[in-house]
């Protein structure tokens, strides 16, 4: 098949059409980014030929050289082959204009919370000048926590997750940001390394795939990373530990956001007196939750 494409194919058109067609034959499944096999394609395909984001008119129809359409070809092959998602062929992710590094050793970046971040969590943050620290629990590759630093100019941000590989990412992101002075990456099992300290702000997207889900995963998603997603047999794992101790680490007037998934249902029935705000998201679906300190569960 790849042998008779580089004899015959020889467009940029050509190319993305070939894609669209063995992705659909091979039963790919999109959920890193994109939901279809065309945008997969033309992003994988733009990639490896150097070409801008957003120009696909401008060189649809441009001839390829022998070893552009190789190139093109062999990403075409892995993507296939390896069920390898497309951030970690390109070892990049996007979050709106927003470029991430990525690979094997974190989930691909997909937060709901990004596009709620890229808004100022407006209105429920009045001035986001007066964020002066926010946490991110769970920051994998540190989008969200590079992000928060870009939305809340004033704020100190502590960044935290258990995994050193995920860490080690973050790291080169937070680098390629230039945000040393402000971002400081942490070891740690949730809250367990956090000590005293109290934030204005605490964010969190953590493992929430309930086991069911988890026993049924497309093979895309378990190249990533299985602790950044399995929260336990009903999901709630991690978010219970965060519900508990979060008041600990909140300014009295302090926000806690959380992406739950699918898991709206068994949240509120597990925590019936909590009123949980259901944060408005183009995928509109109630996947990030907003709390007040006042309105954390009050432990026993």
């Amino acid at each position: 098949m790849y042998r008779q494409a580089r004899s015959e194919l020889f467009t940029l058109r050509d190319l993305i059409r070939f894609a669209v067609s063995r992705f659909h034959e091979a039963g790919l499944f999109f959920g890193h980014g994109v939901d279809n096999a065309w945008d997969e394609a033309i992003y994988l395909l733009l990639h490896t030929l150097r070409l801008p984001r957003g120009r696909l008119d401008d060189f649809i129809d441009a001839r390829l050289t022998g070893g552009e359409r190789d190139a093109a070809l062999e990403i075409i092959r892995r993507r296939i082959d390896e069920r390898m998602p497309a951030a970690y062929l390109t070892k990049e992710a996007w979050l709106g204009d927003y470029r991430f590094f990525v690979d094997e050793r974190v989930i691909v970046p997909r937060s709901h919370i990004a596009e709620l971040l890229l808004e100022q969590l407006d209105p429920w943050i009045g001035d986001p000048l007066e964020i002066h620290a926010a946490l991110d629990l769970c920051t994998g590759s540190g989008c969200l926590a590079i992000l928060a630093a870009l939305a809340f100019p004033e704020a100190k941000i502590d960044a935290i997750d258990i995994s050193l590989d995920a860490l080690a990412v973050a790291r080169e992101n937070v680098k390629d940001y230039a945000l040393e002075e402000r971002l400081d990456l942490i070891r740690s099992d949730l809250f367990s390394a956090v000590g005293g300290k109290k934030y204005d702000l605490i964010i969190s997207n953590p493992p929430y795939v309930n086991a069911g889900a988890m026993a049924s995963l497309p093979r895309e998603y378990l190249r990533e990373p299985a602790i950044a997603l399995s929260g336990g047999e009903d999901g709630l794992d991690f978010i219970r530990v965060i519900l508990d101790r979060a008041a600990d680490h909140l300014r009295p007037d302090g926000l806690l956001v959380v992406e739950s998934g699918n898991n709206a249902d068994a949240l509120e029935n597990a925590f019936p007196e909590t009123p949980f705000v259901w944060l408005d998201i183009h995928a509109g679906t109630s996947a990030v939750f907003l709390l007040r300190r006042k309105d954390l569960p009050v432990r026993d």
